[in-house]
């Protein structure tokens, strides 16, 4: 859906003014590019943190289980 809304209003702005839509059509792989670290360090801090807080919390679900 977010694919389909995002052609959509890709197909709006080349409608109203061309020469916009064609030059972002050229740099979105660059741009995903150069934002590809920042979402690497993001999936690496989200994992780091879940496993601090399974580390955190293993007490009390291992009292939970007893």
């Amino acid at each position: 859906m977010r694919t389909f809304l995002a052609l959509v209003l890709w197909g709006l702005l080349f409608v109203i003014c061309w020469p916009i839509a064609l030059i972002m059509l050229f740099l979105f792989p660059f741009v995903w590019l150069l934002l590809l670290p920042f979402r690497i360090v993001g999936f690496t801090l989200d994992v780091v943190f879940s496993l601090i807080k399974g580390i955190l919390l293993f007490p009390f679900r291992i009292m939970n289980v007893l």
